[in-house]
């Protein structure tokens, strides 16, 4: 899945950032504060993908539609 491999390379991309801010490197912090808005982003969109794919399972599965409702008071 795209967005699951763009997630894990915004991730690994923050890693080196990460240890610099915890070291007290402020201009990192910044990096990596920036970088968890798009990780953060990047990690919905693999939600939605998998939402979406549960949900056209359902369609043709047996069992209820209650699913994909439950799943939507995840956000925010």
């Amino acid at each position: 899945m795209q967005e699951y491999d763009t997630l894990k390379r915004l991730v690994e991309e923050a890693a080196e950032d990460v240890a610099k801010a915890t070291g007290g490197n402020k201009a990192a912090g910044t990096r990596v504060r920036k970088k968890m808005q798009e990780i953060k982003s990047a990690a919905q969109e693999v939600r939605k993908k998998i939402l979406e794919g549960r949900e056209g399972g359902e369609e043709a599965g047996a069992g209820g539609g209650g699913g994909g409702a439950s799943g939507e008071s995840d956000e925010g």
